[in-house]
């Protein structure tokens, strides 16, 4: 590891010969890759340990860093860093713990009460009340706040003022997961934060505004370059709390979209994070001395959705009950578990994910069986298969397993590959026949923040089934536990038994980060750099 910039052309050569041997095993490409980054390393200033600077990347382009309208796990992880919330979900216990707010109670089934804490003050150095809460929740309440995902606030009514540090939530309806949405997804900003939103046409764009200095977090956004990166500095003022006390000077998120161009920036000091490494590019890194590598299970899960109701005017084979049966049991998902994914991966039966309230893995199941797979294509009237095209977006080779398994069915698939963003507006405009896509439920354990998502008749619900729609409105509003479980499994039961989905697998994320960083993974896929350490 070199402290601060290198200038000199003859150290740089003695890097790569060092280096280079250990990165053969990666293949031609990585190599170039990693020569290309040392051509430009004498404009390159390292991050790690040395400077107090943690460097991590994804490959997601960023154009927006502003929580509620970036639904990217990176913004997630972004609005953790920078933002607090009312409540904080131990990612250990799952147990409710005071961040904002230092008690709540119940006053009825559709209103809740906070009393919020008085010494804490925005990055801006304006100090934090309820007026901010009640801010922030009735302008994301309202429709035309333009929230990109509306399930996470379309259960609140409004907010009141009881006093300075009191604040009272009403809710449109009863929602018992309502503290499990108070403990995520839902951010405070300061009052008047959005009055700065631009004109776009005919109305403000509220996801165009500077995050910069806008939250209370750990962390205090300085600056964001759309597309490029996001960064970070210690607030030395942070409140004592559930997130506890941060020792880490800045924190850079930088995307890279090339994997392994993260690779050899993580090998040569330019980053100190990775993840969503392949599997055999992990096995590989553990070999390599300064890089820690951790396989670790996370909330998200894989799935294949078929377009089964011919949804906007669209005559796909899916259709077909038979040939949706016979594409579940021709797909080896224990194989691209084990081999692809991850020891910590495991195959899923159900729309959910296995610890959220209300899931249950006792629905119908399709094993791996190519020779039942073809009977039931010929039985369809595809008795020598069709062809396909299938949209993907994320870990390619995920997909392409898939495609492999089909065409021994003779389906030939045809991937489309893109970036998230496309995919999700052809899905929303329900272009897709059939797609494999993942979802992190926003780390909520609770089955309203996913099967409830795709399932009532929203613009990702391909099966528009106004039963299941039934089903899961009486338990996502029931306050009663037992009420809500029953429900739930009807609509699960009915999800596997219609393949409207296909459940694929639990992710299991490859970590690859510099061995000076004490970090570990949490099961709810949000890294928590803000109680990160260097060794």
């Amino acid at each position: 590891r070199i402290d601060g910039a290198v200038h000199s052309t003859h150290l740089c050569l003695g890097i790569e010969r060092m280096i280079m041997s250990k990165l053969k095993n990666f293949g031609f490409k990585l190599i170039a890759v990693f020569t290309l980054v040392l051509i430009g390393v004498g404009n390159l200033a390292f991050a790690g340990k040395s400077n107090n600077t943690l460097t991590w990347t994804t490959d997601r382009d960023l154009d927006v860093a502003l929580p509620y309208y970036n639904n990217t796990r990176e913004v997630v992880v972004m609005s953790y860093m920078g933002w607090d919330t009312l409540l904080f979900r131990n990612p250990k216990t799952f147990e409710y713990e005071p961040l904002l707010a230092t008690s709540y109670k119940w006053v009825d089934t559709v209103t809740l009460e906070f009393d919020l804490r008085n010494d804490v003050t925005f990055h801006n150095g304006k100090k934090f009340s309820a007026d901010d809460v009640v801010y922030t929740f009735n302008h994301v309440a309202s429709e035309e706040s333009g929230v990109l995902t509306r399930r996470n606030v379309n259960w609140i009514k409004n907010a009141e003022r009881l006093g300075d540090y009191k604040v009272r939530i009403n809710l449109l309806k009863p929602f018992p997961a309502a503290l499990e949405y108070l403990a995520g997804p839902t951010p405070i900003f300061p009052v008047g934060f959005w009055e700065k939103a631009p004109i776009a046409g005919s109305k403000k764009d509220f996801g165009a505004v500077n995050p910069v200095n806008s939250g209370t977090g750990p962390y205090k956004i300085t600056k964001v370059v759309p597309g490029e990166s996001v960064h970070f500095e210690l607030n030395k003022n942070y409140f004592k709390g559930a997130k506890g006390k941060s020792s880490i000077g800045k924190i850079v998120f930088r995307v890279i979209s090339d994997p392994e161009a993260q690779i050899a920036e993580l090998i040569t000091g330019g980053v100190d994070w990775i993840w969503d490494v392949s599997k055999d590019k992990a096995e590989q890194l553990e070999s390599m001395g300064p890089i820690t590598v951790v396989n670790a299970p996370t909330m998200r899960i894989s799935y294949i959705q078929f377009n089964s109701s011919g949804k906007g005017g669209n005559k796909t084979p899916f259709m077909d009950y038979k040939v949706r049966k016979a594409v579940a049991h021709a797909i080896n998902r224990e194989a691209i578990a084990k081999h692809l994914v991850g020891g910590a991966s495991a195959v899923i039966h159900s729309a959910c994910y296995p610890s959220q309230f209300g899931c249950t893995q006792d629905v119908p199941q399709y094993s791996y069986d190519p020779g039942l797979a073809k009977k039931l294509l010929a039985e369809a009237g595809y008795p020598n298969g069709f062809e396909t095209d299938i949209y993907a977006y994320r870990q390619r080779e995920f997909t392409e397993a898939v495609i492999g398994d089909l065409k021994k069915i003779d389906i030939q698939a045809n991937l489309k590959y893109m970036q998230y963003k496309a995919l999700r507006g052809l899905v929303w405009e329900s272009k897709t026949p059939f797609h494999q896509m993942t979802w992190g439920s926003y780390s909520v354990n609770d089955v309203s923040a996913i099967t409830s998502h795709f399932f009532k008749n929203t613009r990702d619900d391909y099966a528009m089934d106004p039963q299941l729609k039934a089903w899961l409105e009486t338990a996502d509003t029931s306050t009663d536990p037992q009420v809500r479980i029953d429900n739930y499994k009807k609509a699960l039961t009915r999800i596997s038994g219609s393949l409207y989905w296909l459940p694929m697998f639990t992710y299991a994320k490859y970590y690859a980060f510099n061995k000076d960083l004490d970090f570990t993974p949490t099961p709810d896929e949000i890294p928590q750099f803000y109680a990160a350490r260097w060794k």
